[in-house]
């Protein structure tokens, strides 16, 4: 997690959704818990669409963030990479993941 800094006034801004990543992780992650046990193949912002999950406080890190504390937790691995699914047209790599044996047996969460 990065930290944030103060204001001059020493508050801490408020971030966009109003979680911090805690939070926002812990709300976030059942969506992933209830795929990986599935077993299909996903992507995160194929979760994050079905799901409607809100964006989380800094966007450009905390997505990568959640999806490497699930892979350190066993909860899913990394299947290939789709140069297909993104939603904006552009053609870079994105991750495609599956839950692993012990999440789709429902051993982790």
């Amino acid at each position: 997690m990065t930290a944030i800094q103060p204001a001059l006034d020493g508050t801490l801004p408020t971030p966009p959704s109003g979680l911090t990543y805690p939070e926002w992780a812990d709300q976030v992650r059942p969506a992933f818990v209830a795929a990986a046990r599935t077993g299909r193949l996903f992507t995160s912002y194929e979760i994050a669409k079905d799901n409607d999950l809100p964006e989380p406080p800094n966007p450009r890190a905390d997505w990568g963030n959640l999806v490497l504390s699930l892979v350190r937790d066993r909860l899913i691995e990394h299947v290939t990479f789709d140069r297909s699914s993104r939603p904006t047209g552009e053609r870079s790599a994105v991750a495609v993941w599956r839950g692993t044996r012990a999440a789709q047996a429902g051993r982790v969460a």
